[in-house]
């Protein structure tokens, strides 16, 4: 990902300042502008970090518990789900306000077949997708080909969905859900190879990921120097990547420690790679920026801004269906009132996580990083024992503060 900062070599430095490396305060003042000049792409990153620093601090250590670690994945893996895909529509310019019904009524079918008619899970699970597929393809089709506006169908769909959920379930809750299914949502990796005292196939995927995370980061920044792309200086490049290492070591141990990773991080972690992968790479991922951030030139540039509209809701759909299961799958059974504010939730994850109400801006990472943000948030107020009333303010504050300060510093990259 591009940025606003140039990585300058000797031969560029003004007269009079020394291009080389910098040390003492020089080192410090490149650091301090480079994080200025890029604040809002690393701004709820370091945003994220404080939060983690202050509850950890607030609840007596208690956050970064293994166990706490453990649960805040299993919490959060659903609203992470859905603000992938949700991400992906307001890029495009749309808003989904049915995803939390979707996500209720996919639970719901998914009791129905595999407790009143014994499916087998792989089967129902099969069909749920296709189910949710369905259900945003048909909201896709109203928006993209019939020009109704994404906040008019996905109403009428967070309508809808509710209510056929309520007539599923006959207002009662329905489970418990086969084993297979229940491991989805409260799942760990089996644990395999000699006594460590650490989950061992968890400790390797850590490292395995961290290998793969900072090979990736040194190959984009190679490749956008070769396309004479500005990239961050070399010294806050090195400061991102012992971030990177500490973050993802530390996040290794804790659940190492304790049963491992949960199997939803796995499923979490391959949609974030692929999904990034698309949005950074693919063309579709370059057609729905180009259709958010100008519909009138991605049209002239020959881009099917219908089918990709199509597509994102489709998209949405499937993963919403997705999100319904986890969350059946860890309250091993399916209730009329489940998914309730979720599309709320994943809309909060996506803004504070950098998206644009104007469309064509946010990242995958983005979306996370937003869930994340909110994740730390209620499982920090929760162990202080804060009130849900008061739980609800600070989310609100947050994600005001978060817009906020992303249009302040548009405005001010603007001047």
């Amino acid at each position: 990902m591009s940025t606003d900062v140039t990585d300058k070599s000797p031969a560029a430095a003004p007269p009079g300042k020394s291009g080389g490396s910098a040390t003492g305060g020089g080192l410090l003042h490149l650091v301090l502008d480079g994080l200025r000049r890029n604040m809002r792409q690393y701004g709820m990153l370091i945003a994220l970090g404080l939060l983690v620093v202050l509850f950890q601090v607030w609840t007596g250590g208690d956050l970064l518990l293994p166990r706490n670690v453990s649960n805040l994945v299993l919490q959060n893996s659903y609203i992470l789900i859905l603000a992938i895909g949700m991400m992906l529509v307001i890029i495009a310019g749309h808003i989904d306000l049915s995803v939390g019904s979707v996500t209720a009524f996919t639970g719901a079918f998914a009791a129905v077949l595999t407790v009143q008619h014994d499916v087998a899970w792989p089967l129902a699970l099969t069909l749920c997708l296709l189910v949710g597929a369905v259900a945003g393809a048909v909201q896709g089709f109203l928006i993209a080909y019939l020009g109704i506006p994404s906040f008019i169908v996905t109403l009428a769909g967070m309508l809808l969905f509710r209510g056929l959920t309520e007539i599923l379930l006959e207002g009662q809750t329905l489970g418990p859900f086969p084993d297979g299914l229940q491991k989805m949502g409260n799942g760990f990796l089996p644990e395999v190879g000699p006594n460590t005292n650490y989950h061992n196939i968890t400790l390797l995927l850590g490292f395995a990921l961290l290998a793969f995370v900072v090979v990736q980061e040194i190959r984009d920044r190679k490749r956008q120097q070769e396309f004479s792309l500005d990239v961050v200086p070399t010294n806050l490049f090195l400061l991102k990547l012992v971030a990177i290492a500490a973050a993802v070591l530390t996040v290794t141990m804790l659940l190492a420690s304790y049963k491992g990773a949960p199997i939803i991080l796995i499923i979490l972690g391959a949609l974030v790679v692929g999904y990034g992968y698309i949005m950074r790479n693919a063309v579709f991922g370059r057609h729905i920026y180009a259709i958010g951030g100008n519909l009138p030139a991605a049209k002239l540039s020959g881009v099917k801004d219908k089918k990709v509209t199509f597509l994102v809701f489709l998209n949405m759909g499937a993963l919403a269906a997705l999100a319904g299961l986890v969350v059946a799958a860890r309250l091993n059974a399916a209730s009329p009132k489940a998914g309730l504010s979720f599309e709320l939730e994943a809309i909060a994850s996506s803004f504070i996580g950098g998206a644009s109400m104007s469309g064509g801006v946010g990242t995958v990472l983005g979306a996370i990083i937003g869930g994340l943000v909110l994740g730390v948030l209620n499982n920090g107020m929760n162990l202080l024992s804060v009130g849900t009333d008061w739980q609800q303010v600070i989310k609100g504050l947050a994600l005001l503060i978060a817009v906020g300060f992303d249009v302040w510093n548009k405005r001010k990259s603007g001047s």
